[in-house]
This record gives C-alpha cells, sequence and structure tokens, in this order.
C-alpha cells in the first residue's frame, strides 16, 4: 500500500532538499540514514569515555591523606608529581620506599620528610 503523500524536506544529515513519501523520513536515502547513525554511535563512545575519564580524574584526597603507606600512583597525584619524577627521587635516595613483590611503597613520614628539610 502506497502513499500518495509528497512533501519536501532537507535531509538532516547532507542538508540536500529531497521529496518525501511519508511525514516522518529525516534523509534523503538510505545511505545518509546509515551515516547518521554511524555518526551518533560514534558521539556516544566518544560521550561514554570522557565520563569514563571524568570519573578516573575524580580522586578522593581525603582517603589518601589517612594512609600510611601510599603506592607510587597515590604519591603522585598527592605532590602533583609525575611518575618520572617519582622514580627519580627514588633513585637519588631522596625518597626511602620498600617493595612487596612488584609492587612499590612509600611510607607517609617519608613525603613528610621532604618537606621538612
Amino acid at each position: 500500500m502506497s502513499s500518495n503523500i509528497r512533501i519536501s524536506k532537507v535531509c538532516q544529515h547532507c542538508g540536500k532538499e529531497f521529496i518525501a513519501k511519508t511525514t516522518v523520513t529525516k534523509f534523503c536515502g538510505d545511505n545518509c540514514a546509515k551515516r547518521n547513525y554511524k555518526k551518533r554511535k560514534r558521539e556516544e563512545k566518544v560521550k561514554n569515555v570522557n565520563s569514563l575519564e571524568h570519573q578516573k580524574l575524580v580522586y578522593n584526597k581525603s582517603t589518601v591523606e589517612e594512609k600510611e603507606f601510599l603506592s607510587i600512583e597515590e604519591t603522585c597525584r598527592l605532590l602533583g608529581a609525575s611518575r618520572m619524577t617519582i622514580h627519580r627521587q627514588i633513585k637519588n635516595g631522596v625518597l626511602k620506599v620498600a617493595k612487596l613483590g612488584r609492587r612499590t611503597i612509600i611510607k607517609r613520614t617519608e613525603i613528610d620528610k621532604l618537606f621538612a628539610s
């Protein structure tokens, strides 16, 4: 059953004018519909990644301040320094660390000594 309706519309993807046979048509053809679908899906993925990055950036400073032993990453966040800077301080003997297997931990008092001198 075909419709005799003919409506002049503008494609929401490419912006070209076309004749639509239904009132709900948004795109001038199948290719524009597919391209717009892919574009929407890409934007959704980017939005999800941005929200995940924001969640990683949210950092609870109070929990780090309560800990007696900190990891390299927590020390970086606390001091606002890069991993390389912390590793350089360890290598130069400025920061004393302990190893638990493969994990490196830094005592809170060692970090406080950095600023006491």
